[in-house]
């Protein structure tokens, strides 16, 4: 395994361990947004899923740079 393999199997394996986590305790958030507002339940689970798809699109952006 090269360096670059390396330093893309530790960010994959941060990425779904971070996302993993907080979707582990996604139900729990959203329940106690949601006794708050349910607007605010709302916005967790789309600032969730627009962090998911931000961060995928930065790290194909930044792995077709490299590669150029």
């Amino acid at each position: 395994m090269d360096r670059e393999t390396r330093n893309a199997a530790i960010a994959a394996l941060l990425i779904i361990g971070v996302f993993s986590l907080f979707t582990y305790y996604l139900p729990a958030i959203m329940l106690a947004a949601g006794s708050r507002s349910s607007l605010l339940a709302v916005a967790v689970i789309v600032v969730f899923l627009l962090a998911l798809f931000v961060l995928f699109w930065l790290r194909g952006r930044s792995q077709s740079r490299r590669s150029k």
